[in-house]
């Protein structure tokens, strides 16, 4: 007799409630015990608790926006937010106690804090503080005058800033020469995994170190920047491994197709070069490597050669180093692209619509019905609905269950521990907790940061345990509100958008082909690279995208799952194209004109049938050619993405 199969959630309900595998950041653990504890003793010491919990508040949006790595990345990461938060607070206490006066103008807050947090990564953190102080301001009574609460807040904002960079006079590019030791040791592993089927993982691991590594040193133009030999030889030190990166597909054809991989003497290699990076060393010894014979083999000997050569350069000359791979536009560039994307992207308008739509209905009904402190249903609304954080859905779900936990150990501290000078180890331990949970997920995040809220609400109102219940309530009333006004009543909740996302990249994909086969006349390199890197960015965003999508709810989390290996598929297009390039490049005859343009039409036909669509389509996948070429791969991977896309029913 079978056994009843058991009741378990389904994967896409609980992804979020599985700690993530990152390590304990301890001096960020360190930095928020002191930034949110030194603050209330001061108070207490002075005898205005009331101002210790407004500076702490303040270091806690600090430490929340403390997420980068690069000490001048997060003076901005930092600094700027903090201005949004002094508005927000300003505006949303000046309509304190006014009714429905604070609904317009909270609604309004929402609107602008939703367009604006689509810029990027500093502007969605100063979007989250204007509207978290906002209702903070509108929700609770703050001291008079009218400067001191902003005032408050921003010393605590100043303060984590100080505590962050009491390190960069001594730790000044070390978090960029680790990123780039990273990247090297990332492509050793990769090198290494060449022909086995480890390698797309690797490789993936590949494009996010190099993302990461090019933001990290090219936040400011280091050509700019002659005062900064740091950046300029580690920007020289990323350029050349950029090589050694597009050899790796080359490497892994041949060892598939020759069951050949490399000689173990190469990632060897590679992650000396990482430990001389790491280590700002340039005494690196020459390279003792197998014979090269193959062009493959060929491709990566000379690509390691020359990142040895660039290592072992202690001052290269800054205007012989190209930043274009990653480098910033000029600010009047990037000014108008952010005028542009915010006044007339419809997905800036969207998402602000959405915010504004659930702050106005939060607002709303605790304005109706008797809500206690119902500044906390709009704070819930805010950090569900922040676009960056994930899936709305699976937001709102982690929420609950984070903030029903966070409610209990606030429950036991608001019961157990007396107020006074008790809430400063409290605090000291309370605080240490956010960024050591921040790094295992969303859930984890909300079941620290709420009872540290709910600790420096009772200084500012002293309800005492008889916060903890409400708090649960409001809770749930403002998941219940994003799910239902953020998510439910909107269209693309439904019916996301993936095939036209994917389609996009396939299009790049042939632009690609027929950039990287073009004629001699009409060849140029530095051009190929970018916009390999280009391409390989934009994949990266695409899969992180999936990724999202697989956490939502059918259907769209269905969808995604369909979806996904053809995401696979495009980035293995780009690696049989690159691999053919570099074959090419080092001996290989190139491909008839013929079999590039084939290749075209047939990913472009992929694309025109994947845009605009939420199902997989039938697709012909016969692609013939010279199986002995440079492009025989490339042609298998090809019709390897169009089978996927030709529904199973239909298929053959």
């Amino acid at each position: 007799m079978a056994r009843p199969a058991r009741l378990t959630p389904p994967p896409w309900l609980t992804a979020g409630l599985r700690p993530a595998p990152a390590p304990v950041p301890w001096a960020a653990v360190a930095r928020a015990s002191v930034a949110l504890s030194a603050p209330l003793a001061v108070g207490l010491a002075v005898d205005q608790p009331v101002y210790g919990a407004l500076v702490s508040m303040g270091a806690l949006s600090g430490v929340i926006g403390d997420t980068a790595d690069a000490y001048r990345m997060r003076f901005y990461n930092i600094a700027v937010p903090q201005l949004f938060g002094a508005l927000g607070v300003t505006l949303g206490s000046l309509v304190y106690g006014e009714g429905w006066l604070a609904v317009a103008v909270l609604t309004l807050i929402a609107l602008v804090s939703g367009m604006i947090s689509s810029i990027g990564a500093v502007a969605s953190v100063s979007g989250l503080l204007l509207l978290l102080n906002a209702v903070v301001g509108a929700g609770l009574p703050m001291p008079d005058p009218w400067w001191k609460p902003p005032l408050l807040l921003g010393i605590g904002g100043a303060f984590v800033l100080v505590l962050t960079l009491l390190g960069w006079p001594l730790r000044g590019g070390v978090p960029e020469r680790t990123a780039v030791a990273g990247t090297y040791r990332a492509v050793a592993d990769v090198l290494e995994a060449a022909g086995t089927d480890a390698y797309d993982e690797r490789r993936q691991d590949v494009t996010a170190s190099l993302n990461h590594s090019y933001d990290l040193v090219l936040a400011r133009r280091a050509r700019e920047h002659g005062r900064a030999p740091i950046l300029v030889r580690l920007l020289a030190q990323l350029n050349a491994v950029i090589a050694l990166v597009e050899a790796a597909p080359a490497a892994h054809v041949a060892a598939r197709r020759f069951h050949r991989p490399l000689h173990p003497a190469i990632p060897a290699a590679v992650r000396a070069l990482a430990d001389a990076v790491g280590e700002g060393r340039t005494d690196i010894p020459d390279l003792d490597l197998p014979d090269a014979t193959r062009p493959a083999e060929k491709a990566v000997d000379q690509a390691l050669r020359h990142a040895a050569t660039v290592v072992r350069q202690a001052e290269p000359n800054p205007y012989n180093v190209d930043d274009r791979l990653g480098r910033p536009a000029a600010l009047r560039v990037r000014s108008r692209r952010v005028v542009r994307g915010v006044l007339l992207s419809e997905e800036s308008w969207r998402y602000g619509l959405r915010l504004a739509l659930c702050i106005g209905l939060a607002q709303s009904v605790v304005s109706v019905i008797e809500v206690p402190r119902s500044y906390w249903v709009a704070l819930t609304v805010t950090f569900v609905m922040k676009p960056d954080f994930g899936s709305v859905f699976s937001r709102a779900v982690l929420r609950a269950f984070g903030t029903a936990v966070g409610l209990v150990t606030a429950a036991l501290v608001l019961a157990e521990v007396p107020r006074g000078w008790w809430d400063v180890p409290v605090m000291i331990v309370l605080a240490a907790l956010i960024p050591a949970f921040s790094a295992k997920g969303y859930a984890f995040q909300t079941a620290a940061i709420t009872p540290v809220i709910l600790l420096l609400s009772d200084l500012l109102n002293r309800q005492g345990f008889d916060l903890v219940l409400p708090r649960l309530y409001d809770s749930l009333i403002g998941c219940g509100i994003a799910l239902v006004a953020g998510y439910l009543l909107w269209p693309e909740s439904w019916h996301s958008r993936i095939g036209d996302r994917l389609a996009d990249s396939v299009a790049d994909s042939a632009a690609y082909v027929t950039q990287a086969f073009c004629s001699p006349e009409d060849e140029d390199p530095p051009a190929r690279l970018r916009a390999r890197r280009k391409l390989y960015r934009d994949l990266s965003a695409v899969r992180s995208e999936f990724q999202r999508a697989l956490t939502e709810p059918p259907p769209t989390g269905t969808v995604a799952s369909a979806w996904w290996p053809l995401v696979v598929a495009v980035e293995r297009i780009v690696d049989a194209t690159t691999a053919a390039r570099v074959r090419v490049n080092h001996g290989a005859p190139p491909p008839a004109p013929e079999e590039v343009t084939a290749v075209e039409q047939q990913l472009r036909e992929l694309a025109d049938g994947l845009r605009g669509t939420d199902v997989l389509i039938e697709v012909r996948t016969e692609l013939t050619g010279d199986e002995e070429g440079v492009l025989a791969p490339l042609r298998q991977e090809v019709m390897a993405a169009r089978a996927i896309a030709t529904p199973r029913a239909t298929a053959g």
